[in-house]
C-alpha cells in the first residue's frame, strides 16, 4: 500500500464511517502529509505498512522544536488514529505510535453534565437507526447508558466482553489501566438496554477476533475509541448542548453525581479504578454550595 492510497482510503473512512466534515477530514490528514514530506525530504523509503516506531519518533522529535506541547499532542494523536485505522482494516497488526507518549499539557476537567443533560442526550438517540440491517440505535443507547451508569473509561467500554457481564450478581467486570480488573455495579435498567443489544448482536456475523466483545460495529468488529467520540458528538449536535462532551465527561459526571448525593469517596474510588484516593479527590470538583450543605447537615456544631 502506498501513502497516497492510504490517505485517500482514510479520508473516505472518516467521511463515511465517522461522518466528519470536510474541514475535520483535512485536519486529520494534515499530520500524515506532514510526516510524508519529512520522509521524502530525508529519502526514507517506507510504506504505511512498514514504517516503524523509531522513524516516527525521529519525525516527531524533528518537528517538536517548532510546536507547543498541545500541538505536539495533537500531532501524536492524529498519527495514532491513522494507524488505528490501518489496524482496523487489517493492513497492520500493531500501531507504531502506541509507545510514544504525548507531552503533558495540563489537566482540565471536562464539563459536568446534569441529569437533565444526560436524559436529553439519551432521548435524542434514534432507536430505529439501522445500517446494513443492523440496529445501531439500540447499541448506541446501551453504550451511553453504560458509560454513565458505570463510570467507565472509553478504553474500558470498547474492551468490555460478553463474558464480563454478571447480571445475576448485579456487576460487570472491568479491565482498566495496567490490565487491573475491578467489579462495578450495574443498574437493572442498564442491564436491560445491554440485553436488548445482545439480542441484536446475536444476529450479526461476528469476526473471529471479536467473538466475546460486547459492543460491535455493523461489520461484527470491535468498536474504536474514535467511533465512541463520533456517537457522542452527533448526540450533542442533535440536542444543541453547549458543552464540550467526550466519553470522559460521562465518567466525570457519574462520579460527581455520586459524591453530590452522599456517596462515600472510598466507594467512588473503587468504582472508578483509581489506585490512589488522592486522584479521586482531585477528580471531584464539588461546588462550594454543596460543601456548605454537607457541613450544615452533618457537622455537630453547625
Amino acid at each position: 500500500m502506498k501513502w497516497q492510497q492510504a490517505i485517500t482510503d482514510y479520508k473516505h473512512y472518516l467521511q463515511i464511517e465517522r461522518g466528519l466534515s470536510k474541514n475535520s477530514i483535512e485536519n486529520y490528514s494534515y499530520d500524515i502529509k506532514k510526516m510524508i514530506s519529512y520522509l521524502e525530504d530525508h529519502s526514507i523509503n517506507v510504506s504505511p505498512i512498514t514504517i516503524d516506531n523509531t522513524i516516527i519518533k525521529t519525525f516527531i522529535y524533528s518537528v517538536s522544536k517548532s510546536l507547543n506541547p498541545r500541538s505536539q499532542a495533537r500531532l501524536i494523536s492524529g498519527l495514532r488514529n491513522f494507524f488505528d485505522y490501518l489496524i482496523f482494516e487489517n493492513y497492520r497488526s500493531t500501531n507504531p505510535v502506541d509507545l510514544i507518549e504525548s507531552p503533558r499539557i495540563g489537566r482540565k476537567l471536562p464539563d459536568t453534565l446534569s441529569i437533565e443533560d444526560i436524559d436529553n442526550l439519551i432521548n435524542a438517540i434514534d432507536l430505529s437507526y439501522q445500517y446494513n440491517g443492523v440496529n445501531l440505535g439500540e447499541r448506541n443507547r446501551a453504550i451511553i447508558e453504560t458509560l454513565y451508569s458505570c463510570g467507565l473509561r472509553v478504553s474500558e467500554l470498547i474492551g468490555l466482553k460478553v463474558s464480563d457481564l454478571f447480571f445475576e450478581e448485579g456487576f460487570i467486570k472491568v479491565t482498566g489501566k495496567g490490565d487491573k480488573q475491578r467489579f462495578v455495579p450495574i443498574s437493572p435498567s442498564t442491564q436491560n438496554y445491554i440485553t436488548i443489544w445482545i439480542t441484536i448482536r446475536n444476529h450479526i456475523e461476528v469476526q473471529p477476533d471479536s467473538k466475546d466483545v460486547l459492543f460491535l460495529n455493523y461489520k461484527g468488529k470491535q468498536l474504536t475509541r474514535a467511533m465512541i467520540f463520533t456517537i457522542i458528538k452527533k448526540l450533542v449536535k442533535t440536542t444543541g448542548l453547549k458543552k464540550t462532551v467526550s466519553p470522559h465527561t460521562f465518567r466525570h459526571s457519574f462520579a460527581t453525581h455520586l459524591l453530590e448525593n452522599g456517596a462515600d469517596l472510598r466507594a467512588i474510588q473503587m468504582m472508578l479504578g483509581h489506585e490512589s484516593i488522592t486522584t479521586t479527590e482531585i477528580y471531584m470538583h464539588v461546588d462550594r454550595s454543596h460543601l456548605s450543605e454537607v457541613l450544615n447537615k452533618f457537622h455537630p456544631r453547625k
